[in-house]
């Protein structure tokens, strides 16, 4: 399958997950919007869905899909299913016991996680039970990552794509269950959030380890030894869930900061998601995508094919990253607005939402970039230099963060996370030039002149029709508005493709027709 095969596989689906998110956060913004309970939540959710992003998008897939695709290159299906079936029975006697560790040391947790909240017992006291009943969706997320990885490996990509989704219907459901029973911003409306955290965690893990089998896939059940194989798996594993979860680690960092102000949280969260979903599509999927590709063409010593996937990897990621970064500062306020302000989430909420939703935006393609380089060297089993990389930009965001967050609070945390990714991923591309693994080739370099010129003409035209039909986005989220904004951001939308096509940067009717074949 070609690249752009694989990425409208996996992208398709991951868009359809995303947009269940963004349904999801809409019933959260009404039913529980700013308030104590969001916060809560919000710290609850945050370390169990920091595993699901480290392991589930990309990070310990990228030391654990290279060792399993070498077994299967070099020593066929039976070894490298042995393989991961070692791998499980270790993860699974893992993660028992650091989630018994988690509940029994709950309360120190929450302390680092948010160290604010001592200043209020009861919503300390309430991010401690929510995070007890939440904590076991950590092991069923990291659990999924390991039978996706076996998938994707063996080029199956849909039902991993697709098992996200399932967590966001449950979750939509129990916030729709909230809203009827008029249980909005109460504890029992974050007991039930949690609880359907739980189930909808259990619910992904079912659908790849049913399309796992289907697919003849049989990963046997071994007793947990500390095999060699585990342990090079380990030895890759650590620096690499260090180096490929900066992104999370640093949003992390940020939770912490945000506890000190009410609100904070909550509105860091809502902004985190709507960046998320271009981050998710593009640069999740990407890294996804590419490594086990990469890693075939570098196991095979065809360096020259590596070296053409790397470059088509970073302008089409570029290609769709650009714009969607643009778009989300120049038109922060209306998208916010119009998707959360209702209910609970007011006018001063959508502001500050906005504002954090621009700073991260400055960030976006540095965000995708390093999705886009950290194959280059997972595929070679490095995984220690993006961890000290990561070290590096990490310390950046909590300096920039502690430096700003005094003076513009939210926003100041979110512009420190978008400066410390630029960094990172200007690291992990200069180093890989001084190693000579990646050389911009002729057509990159023409195309990312040319994607800059098409994006700010794109960007132009979309803050003009913005300026102009401001009375129709002001309507307060109703259905006008709504109709108002997709129509601006479509028409920007085919501007782009147009120049994108003129210019023959990027072939967007190939993805068309690759989309097309899916559904046929």
């Amino acid at each position: 399958m070609s690249l752009a095969r694989n990425f409208a596989t996996v992208a398709s689906s991951t868009m359809s997950s995303r947009l269940l998110g963004f349904v999801r956060d809409m019933f959260m913004a009404a039913a529980l919007g700013t308030g104590p309970v969001a916060d809560a939540f919000l710290v609850a959710f945050r370390l169990p869905n920091l595993f699901r992003r480290l392991f589930a998008e990309g990070a310990f897939s990228a030391a654990f899909i290279p060792l399993f695709a070498r077994r299967l290159e070099e020593s066929g299906d039976e070894a490298a299913h042995r393989f991961a079936g070692e791998v499980l029975s270790a993860f699974a006697l893992l993660l028992v016991i650091v989630t018994i560790v988690g509940e029994i040391f709950m309360s120190p947790i929450i302390g680092v996680l948010a160290p604010g909240f001592a200043a209020d017992p009861e919503k300390f006291a309430l991010a401690i039970l929510l995070t007890r009943i939440a904590l076991p969706y950590l092991a069923l997320i990291s659990l999924l990552a390991l039978y996706s990885g076996v998938l994707n490996a063996h080029g199956r990509f849909l039902a991993a794509a697709m098992a996200p989704a399932l967590l966001n219907v449950v979750l939509v459901g129990a916030l729709a269950y909230v809203i009827v029973t008029g249980r909005q911003d109460t504890e029992q409306a974050g007991i039930l959030l949690a609880v359907a955290t739980l189930v909808g965690g259990l619910a992904q893990l079912l659908m790849v380890v049913v399309a796992t089998r289907r697919a003849g896939i049989d990963l046997p059940l071994l007793r947990p030894r500390l095999t060699a194989g585990v342990r090079r798996l380990t030895a890759l594993a650590v620096p690499g869930l260090i180096g490929g979860g900066v992104t999370q680690i640093n949003i992390v960092i940020g939770t912490m900061i945000a506890s000190f102000a009410p609100g904070a949280i909550a509105v860091l969260g809502y902004a985190d998601r709507l960046y998320q979903l271009p981050l998710g599509i593009v640069g999740a999927t990407i890294a996804v995508v590419v490594l086990p590709d990469l890693s075939r063409q570098l196991r095979a010593g065809r360096a020259d094919l590596a070296a053409a996937l790397q470059n088509r990897s970073v302008e089409f990621s570029m290609a769709l990253t650009l714009p969607a970064a643009a778009g989300l500062f120049a038109l922060a306020e209306p998208i916010v607005r119009i998707i959360y302000e209702r209910g609970a989430f007011d006018a001063a909420d959508t502001l500050v939402t906005a504002r954090t939703l621009m700073g991260f935006a400055l960030g976006l393609p540095a965000f995708v970039l390093i999705k886009a380089l950290s194959p280059a060297y997972f595929a070679r089993e490095d995984t220690k230099t993006p961890m000290w990389f990561a070290a590096i930009a990490v310390a950046i965001n909590v300096a920039g963060s502690l430096a700003l967050f005094p003076v513009l609070s939210e926003v100041g945390i979110a512009l420190a996370t978008s400066l410390s990714a630029w960094v990172n991923a200007g690291l992990l591309g200069g180093l890989l030039l001084v190693r000579g693994h990646w050389q911009p080739d002729a057509r990159l370099r023409r195309s990312a002149l040319l994607l800059i010129v098409a994006t700010a003409a794109m960007t132009l035209v979309a803050r003009s029709a913005a300026a102009l039909a401001e009375p129709l986005l002001r309507t307060h989220g109703g259905l006008i508005a709504a109709l108002t904004l997709a129509a601006i951001c479509l028409g920007a939308a085919v501007l782009y493709a147009m120049l994108c096509q003129f210019a023959r940067i990027v072939d967007f009717s190939e993805l068309i027709r690759v989309l097309r074949a899916r559904q046929g």
